[in-house]
């Protein structure tokens, strides 16, 4: 074989082996996106945790870590809620009770999971009493906040997020606390991207 047959052979095997190794980053790019998106979006990790009573606060839920690429996880009783429980205008029913109760504390049929990978909360909830349930100050206490975003959302028959915000705060004084947003009505996926895109 002549030297300059010999050259272009090496060169192409050169040109080969460059080719294999980008395809190979381009894999191992690929991957890692696809971690980073089943943790939450790109370096921005999220979690939609959320109490439903009905139901209407989970669809809300799911929508949302949908447009948000979030994780979800369920802030369930661990002893749930019945039709009698959830009757507001009786003063002797369960519901009544704990809000009438600020040290009321519903414990949580599953742990609160480690924040440690999460940089943003979105913290769902029906409104009761113009504030959230007790159960989610359960949540709130049972974990650490320290450092993290948390985005209040309610679903509400007639009010606003009241004081919900607020107290919110003053359970977690280690992280930031938005004013959040009622969602009322099963919004869409478009809608709660553009309104994420925004805080």
């Amino acid at each position: 074989r002549s030297a300059s047959k010999m050259k272009i052979d090496f060169l192409m095997y050169k040109v080969v082996l460059a080719l294999l190794a980008m395809a190979g980053v381009a894999k191992t790019s690929y991957a890692q996106q696809e971690q980073d998106m089943s943790r939450g979006y790109p370096n921005h990790r999220v979690l939609v945790a959320y109490f439903s009573a009905t139901g209407t606060t989970a669809r809300v839920a799911e929508t949302l870590a949908s447009a948000a690429s979030a994780d979800l996880f369920e802030i369930a009783p661990a002893n749930p809620y019945t039709a009698a429980d959830l009757d507001w205008t009786d003063r002797s029913s369960r519901s009544t009770k704990e809000m009438n109760d600020e040290a009321s504390r519903p414990a949580m049929k599953v742990d609160a999971p480690s924040l440690d990978g999460y940089d943003t909360i979105f913290v769902g909830f029906p409104i009761w009493w113009y504030v959230e349930p007790r159960i989610i100050d359960t949540f709130l206490e049972s974990t650490d906040f320290a450092g993290k975003t948390i985005v209040p959302f309610a679903t509400s028959g007639g009010s606003g997020l009241g004081k919900a915000p607020k107290r919110m705060a003053s359970l977690t004084p280690d992280a930031t606390v938005l004013p959040g947003k009622l969602l009322n009505g099963d919004p869409s996926d478009t809608t709660l991207r553009t309104w994420i895109e925004n805080l």
